[in-house]
């Protein structure tokens, strides 16, 4: 993986997982039966010559589900979505109650396949338990973009499109290690306030940091789990505080439980360390911008909504990525976590979402 610790723009395409195009030429076109060449264009192993893929083309329904937005993240995850569905007049944007109920959920996304939607977009609250109802309507012939939270079995969904929750912890590693092995810090005092411990998610991400710090001869001193709420992000980290008289650097996983993150610091007085996030509030941006405690923020955008939907779009239209030679969309797309520092805060600004 590449070092991202000083990116000089935002990457918001993915990067391709090896024999992911060949997978998903064969399965498309049984997910796309109804797939139509573009205006000019020439149909081929059930996709399309990519042109202009903004173009307005055949009308398409799409069914999108998602939990409840219950912290910034997820809220900006809905908005997303839909701001995108809205800027084509070919899409007929068709959006089930947000709940975190695994049965309402599931029961929701039954009725989408009722409907007989061209395509679904599906953040699930657990993939596990969605896995049934999505391959339910794989089955159905209703192409699904799983977003984010993956369904475990492949033939649940046609593509799937998230975050690198590994290269978050990466991203991460690389600022804290560098900046403190330049600085010639030795045995530094470094702390990890992460989410939920038993997410695999958060393991990822504390995985993808242990061993990049390993790599500048570092590894973490401490290591408590919030809940990726304000509150237990400040009952957290004042912990932490009372817990180390020195500090050196400071990785919280979550810009929303980063909110009371911060507040616990300002209310100990503490400006002996630096701070990372993670995810790419705006909040966050704010606080780097300003300048403090706060130096760098790597992101795990919630734009990812509104790439589902352009692909549930170009799916369920039987097109493919314009930038791509291959005619189908991939079947699956990991975003890059990207680092955002005072330098380039302005740049990312646009992307940040509010907690």
């Amino acid at each position: 993986m590449r070092d991202q610790s000083s990116p000089s723009r935002p990457s918001r395409r993915g990067v391709l997982f090896g024999g992911a195009v060949v997978a998903a030429g064969g399965f498309a076109a049984a997910c796309t039966s109804n797939a139509e060449p573009s205006d000019g264009g020439t149909a081929a192993q059930g996709g399309t010559l990519q042109g202009d893929n903004d173009k307005p083309g055949k009308k398409v329904t799409i069914g999108f589900s998602a939990p409840a937005a219950d912290h910034g993240w997820m809220a900006a995850i809905a908005k997303d979505a839909e701001a995108q569905a809205k800027k084509y007049t070919d899409v007929d944007w068709k959006p089930v109650e947000p709940t975190n109920d695994i049965n309402q959920q599931i029961s929701a996304v039954e009725s989408l396949i009722q409907a007989k939607v061209n395509a679904l977009v599906i953040l699930p609250n657990d993939g596990e338990q969605l896995n049934q109802v999505a391959r339910k309507a794989m089955d159905a012939g209703i192409p699904v973009i799983n977003l984010d939270r993956v369904f475990p079995d492949k033939l649940s969904y046609r593509t799937w499109l998230g975050g690198d929750n590994y290269g978050m912890g990466v991203s991460a590693g690389h600022y804290i290690g560098k900046k403190l092995k330049d600085a010639g810090t030795s045995n530094p005092v470094i702390v990890e306030v992460q989410g939920i411990a038993t997410l695999p998610l958060t393991q990822d991400r504390s995985k993808g940091f242990a061993d990049t710090l390993k790599t500048y001869g570092f590894e973490v001193t401490d290591q408590q789990a919030a809940e990726f709420t304000v509150e237990s992000g400040n009952q957290v980290t004042t912990n932490l505080l009372s817990a180390h008289k020195k500090i050196d650097a400071l990785w919280n996983h979550d810009d929303d439980q980063g909110v009371g993150v911060l507040a616990a610091i300002t209310q100990s007085g503490r400006d002996d360390f630096f701070m990372v996030g993670g995810a790419g509030s705006a909040n966050a941006m704010r606080e780097i911008k300003k300048g403090g405690v706060l130096e760098a923020t790597v992101t795990y955008p919630p734009t990812m909504a509104g790439s589902a939907v352009k692909l549930a779009r170009l799916i369920a239209q039987g097109k493919g990525m314009a930038d791509l030679v291959e005619l189908q969309v991939p079947q699956s797309i990991t975003l890059s976590s990207e680092t955002i520092t005072k330098a380039n805060v302005d740049t990312y600004m646009p992307l940040g979402f509010e907690s």
